[in-house]
């Protein structure tokens, strides 16, 4: 049973990852856009990376749900090393005969885009409610005891990939940090 309660944390934080060393971007000597197109740049930055990371959420609660670790769509939305992460947790908890189930509130802010960094990143932060998220038996529908989660805080990476993609390569779950 501890084995399974270490998996319901694991599964809660949706492949809760350590954030990847940022000290090994290069960065790069680009010359100064006009302050106007840096906005434009920065704001097109957001909008990207905050559609790529509520396309993580979602699909990651489909797959979740469907305890499908291969489901098409989670490559759409991430990439290595979260991809992995987070088929991981589905398949760990399919085996346990466990799955997500219920709605998972977000409300996201870009706290730093990096224009100037190679890849191109933008952090986010986000107060999540898992509330009414649940972690269930497949078979009973009944509530994994132990498994139950309220509000914390959650931060993401999206980066932007040279085929012009945005993924989410890096989330954590901040758990003991309510928000």
């Amino acid at each position: 049973m501890a084995g399974f309660l270490a998996l319901v944390v694991i599964v809660l934080g949706a492949a809760c990852a350590a954030d990847p060393e940022r000290s090994g971007r290069a960065t790069t000597e680009r010359p100064t856009a006009d302050p106007q197109s840096r906005k434009a740049d920065e704001a097109a930055a957001e909008k990207a990376a905050l559609a790529a990371y509520a396309g993580y959420l979602a699909v990651s609660r489909v797959a979740s749900e469907r305890s499908d670790p291969h489901h098409p769509d989670l490559a759409k939305y991430l990439a290595d090393p979260l991809l992995t992460r987070v088929r991981l947790t589905i398949r760990e908890a399919k085996e346990h005969g466990a799955m997500r189930t219920g709605t998972l509130v977000s409300d996201p802010t870009v706290t730093s885009v990096s224009l100037d960094t190679v890849p191109v990143t933008v952090d986010i932060q986000d107060c999540l409610d898992a509330t009414k998220y649940r972690l269930v038996y497949a078979k009973t529908r009944k509530v994994v005891p132990g498994s139950g989660a309220g509000r914390h805080l959650a931060t993401a990476t999206a980066t932007r990939y040279p085929d012009g993609r945005w993924l989410i390569n890096a989330s954590v779950a901040h758990q003991d940090q309510p928000c």
